[in-house]
């Protein structure tokens, strides 16, 4: 049970970091997903050693390890658009 909920809740950051960098018509479903479960591995790699915050796959639903888990996300598409299109948006 704590898969699909880390499943649900990893899409949803994975859509809102996409409409945060502009990018939500050019991904699915699937890639939403993809994109908030890496973003939150991103994030708890860069960002929670700054702020002492653990994101959502370390099993904490709070509101700090929610937005850790989005800034990972927005990281992570900031890094493929900047591979992709050349600028960061």
């Amino acid at each position: 049970m704590n898969l699909i909920l880390w499943l649900f809740v990893g899409g949803i950051l994975g859509w809102v970091a996409s409409l945060l960098m502009k990018t939500d018509q050019k991904q699915g479903l699937l890639l939403n997903v993809v994109v908030g479960v890496v973003g939150a591995m991103i994030g708890g790699w860069l960002l929670s050693p700054l702020v002492g915050i653990e994101t959502i796959n370390q099993s904490q639903f709070s509101l700090g390890a929610l937005a850790v888990s989005l800034g990972g996300a927005v990281i992570l598409l900031a890094i493929v658009n900047l591979f992709r299109s050349g600028t960061v948006r």
